[in-house]
């Protein structure tokens, strides 16, 4: 496994059409200790996260051109589960139980507090817990498995291989908890937030996911199952 370059950095990726509100989450998540990426469209972050890697949460506006707010959160929930903050001037009640029900963690309106808005972030990080591998554009967990996750495919024993939607967010939310079980049920809240699913649905997912991941699915290594729990993928 490789090692974070920036271990105990979090990293926050900053979206807004606004240069100036950029300028200030940038120096106020600065001043703070985060490392910040900003993009000024929900494709030029999209661009930022293929080049970069993913951030450890995102800071989204909603009102942008070409794609919005909340195109970009279901762009990005595609291939990961990365926790969104949206920080927007929409003010409207329908606007912030739809934004909170379908991506965000929490829900800041601007003009916004500083201090508030830290207070908000570290919330959140600190309930979705470490990344316990890189965040590399390509996140290599040993010689046999590597994972493009924006681009939702996997190289394994050399050979790449495409992932759907749903079992690219399985295994990020696998591998940023590694080392410890994910039950199944937060699996399922995490994954159809807005559905109601069974264990069956997600056994299915995780059954693909190890036949084109696990050198012997039937003896599964990196997706392991805890009888009764959940699953959980190794911290080498």
């Amino acid at each position: 496994m490789q090692t974070d370059n920036n271990s105990g950095i979090k990293r926050i990726l900053a979206v807004d059409d606004n240069e100036q509100t950029l300028q200030i989450v940038k120096l106020t998540l600065e001043r703070d200790g985060y490392q910040v990426m900003t993009a000024t469209s929900g494709q030029e972050a999209l661009t930022v996260i293929q080049r970069a890697g993913l951030p450890h949460l995102a800071l989204v506006d909603l009102n942008m051109p070409m794609m919005n707010g909340f195109e970009f959160c279901k762009a990005l929930h595609e291939f990961s589960d990365v926790p969104v903050v949206m920080l927007t001037a929409i003010n409207e009640e329908d606007t912030i139980v739809k934004g909170i029900e379908m991506y965000a963690e929490d829900y800041v309106v601007k003009p916004f507090r500083p201090n508030e808005l830290l207070a908000r972030i570290r919330r959140v990080l600190l309930r979705m817990g470490d990344f316990a591998y890189t965040l590399d554009p390509e996140v290599k967990i040993d010689d046999y498995l590597s994972i493009d996750f924006s681009s939702r495919k996997v190289t394994v024993g050399g050979e790449e291989v495409s992932m759907t939607p749903t079992e690219t967010k399985i295994l990020y939310i696998l591998i940023r908890n590694a080392g410890k079980t994910v039950t199944t049920d937060f699996l399922l809240r995490r994954i159809w937030p807005l559905e109601t699913a069974y264990e069956d649905r997600l056994h299915v997912h995780v059954h693909r996911l190890r036949r084109k991941i696990e050198k012997d699915h039937s003896k599964p290594y990196y997706v392991v199952s805890r009888r009764g729990t959940g699953y959980i993928f190794p911290k080498n």
